[in-house]
């Protein structure tokens, strides 16, 4: 059905004359006439009768009016669901507890006018092309992994660096130490299950144990981080590491540590990724509030891997 029939019938309806309605919708009196016409031949029924001062609504118009009504407001509403600046602000976060997460959170408390959508997509390519459809605005992620750059119509911005920290239970040998240097950590099990080859992560963390020798196990199946956390609590060989803005929530029983890792403390840089045609009002202004308040990157003793971009 053409929406804008149906919309010529509305206003005629409303106005009475097919005149008033052309002014309004800024088009000819014998444009209105010719769609009101092609309307009631798609609906087999006629919706006017000529009356003394205009016209007036037949059975069947005054039938279809709520109905052609509903039409319209509904059609706005679908169209509104995708304007940029009428809909939600899309972005797309690694986990619910994870720093992104947390700037997200800054961000909605600066700017509680704006609407947000924040989904969890799993890797770098399902959210690059989430970006490039524009099924999402931005993406948190670490830009890219080595030897797979980012196409040339996604831009990217560094927005944080987030220290490792180690996470032990309470009988394992480094539970006492306020802090750890990296050449500690060599000879203890690190356990990080779920760590998918390919992703950014994953060769984030190959990095790390080729540049410091490390031993991280990826074993066994991933049943999430209360998992995690119930294993590490009762395991003194196992230790895993975790983001210092990392928000989780543990039983008192457990008794675990978060012990700094020094000497260099390893960082994982988060960026912000984005299509550089998307029109979004509220991207500028989420990437305005994340250079205004994220401290700065490559800190004096921290490291991340060599193909991570210094910007």
């Amino acid at each position: 059905m053409d929406l804008e029939a149906v919309r010529t019938f509305v206003a005629v309806a409303e106005t009475g004359r097919f005149r008033n309605a052309a002014d309004d919708l800024s088009i000819t009196q014998q444009a209105v006439s010719k769609r009101i016409a092609a309307l009631e031949r798609a609906l087999g029924v006629r919706l006017f009768t000529r009356a003394p001062r205009g016209t007036e609504l037949t059975i069947d118009g005054q039938a279809f009016l709520p109905h052609a009504r509903e039409l319209l407001r509904v059609a706005e509403r679908a169209g509104a669901s995708v304007r940029p600046g009428r809909r939600p602000l899309r972005v797309d976060v690694l986990t619910s507890r994870s720093a992104q997460s947390a700037l997200m959170r800054g961000f909605h408390r600066a700017h509680p006018e704006i609407d947000l959508d924040v989904m969890m997509l799993f890797d770098i390519e399902t959210a690059v092309t989430a970006l490039r459809t524009g099924a999402i605005d931005a993406s948190f992620r670490a830009v890219a992994a080595p030897g797979r750059p980012l196409p040339e119509d996604i831009e990217s911005v560094r927005v944080l660096d987030e220290p490792l920290q180690l996470l032990t239970g309470p009988a394992h040998a480094l539970a006492g130490a306020r802090s750890v240097t990296v050449a500690q950590l060599a000879g203890h099990r690190i356990w990080m299950p779920g760590i998918a080859p390919g992703t950014e992560w994953g060769a984030y963390y190959d990095d790390l144990v080729a540049e410091f020798g490390l031993t991280i196990e990826v074993t066994g199946p991933n049943f999430g981080s209360d998992a995690l956390l119930d294993t590490i609590a009762d395991t003194p060989a196992l230790a895993t590491f975790m983001g210092e803005h990392s928000r989780l929530i543990w039983p008192d029983g457990h008794g675990l540590r978060r012990i700094p890792v020094t000497g260099p403390t390893p960082v994982y840089p988060h960026s912000l990724l984005w299509h550089r045609d998307n029109p979004h009002p509220a991207l500028a202004t989420l990437r305005g509030h994340l250079a205004a308040t994220s401290p700065g990157h490559d800190a004096a003793g921290t490291w991340v891997p060599g193909w991570v971009l210094p910007r």
